[in-house]
């Protein structure tokens, strides 16, 4: 049955791209009230970090839902007319790195893909859902399934982050309260991440100490962590979600993939 389903695949894609060609604006227009914001985040750690990769990859997928009183208010964004972010130093931990973030990360525009790109991502979905690597049918919705690290315990882990890189990333929201459904996964196979839901971006700097304070409730958190999904109610306006890993990443590249949904 698998071989017949990869065997259609590579037909699929090209139906898909094919349709896009003439009718892409039509399938995938929609009329409702979510807005899909992409966008990613490199970071390049500095001499004074132990890891020997010195690089992480954040690709970012967050969507919510749009208020009446912005419903109207055509926010598109259109990548060939926008201008990337500066690279920008910046310091954690008494450790320097270098970020790069684009500029469509604010919240304030709705995201748009090029249609090709959308097909590829929809058929990139469903191999992931046949392997087991992808839990959700939806195509626009990520969901992937709790694994731990297995090289070491948690109790380690927990040791191991104090001294390690944080990433936040802000929820999108309308409203005063929210609840958010995420999942986050990595393709570094010798650590595990820390995944935090906070009330606010000071907490990026607390991680390291006392001071640190997270959403409690079930599914707010995770942690040593490969692959997790979650859900987490009574979000403030200023919540995001803090990803954290030890100071002990190694070749190559570690990718990190992060999706957050807002619940209605």
């Amino acid at each position: 049955m698998k071989k017949i389903f990869y065997a259609i695949i590579p037909i699929l894609a090209f139906s898909i791209i094919f349709l896009n060609m003439f009718y892409g604006h039509l399938i995938f227009t929609s009329e409702t009230q979510e807005v899909i914001n992409k966008y990613s985040v490199y970071v390049h750690l500095l001499s004074e970090w132990q890891s020997d990769s010195k690089n992480i990859i954040f690709e970012v997928t967050n969507t919510w839902h749009k208020s009446d009183k912005i419903n109207n208010v055509n926010q598109v964004f259109h990548a060939e007319s926008k201008e990337y972010n500066t690279n920008q130093l910046h310091e954690i931990n008494d450790k320097s790195y270098v970020e790069l973030k684009h500029e469509f990360s604010d919240c304030q525009e709705e995201w748009q893909p090029m249609l090709y790109r959308k097909a590829v991502d929809t058929v990139r979905h469903e191999i992931e859902y046949v392997q087991g690597q992808q839990l959700s049918i939806d195509p626009n919705t990520s969901v992937y399934p709790d694994i731990e690290n297995k090289n070491y315990n948690n109790s380690e882990q927990q040791s191991k982050i104090k001294n390690g890189y944080a990433q936040f990333f802000p929820i999108c929201t309308s409203k005063d309260t929210t609840s958010y459904n995420y999942s986050v996964k990595t393709d570094n196979k010798d650590l595990g991440f820390d995944v935090y839901f906070v009330a606010s971006p000071i907490q990026r700097e607390n991680f390291v100490n006392s001071k640190f304070d997270y959403y409690t409730e079930s599914g707010c958190y995770g942690q040593n962590k490969q692959s997790f999904s979650g859900t987490c109610d009574n979000l403030k306006k200023d919540s995001g979600l803090l990803v954290i890993f030890p100071d002990n990443l190694k070749p190559w590249t570690t990718k990190v993939t992060v999706n957050l949904y807002e619940n209605n």
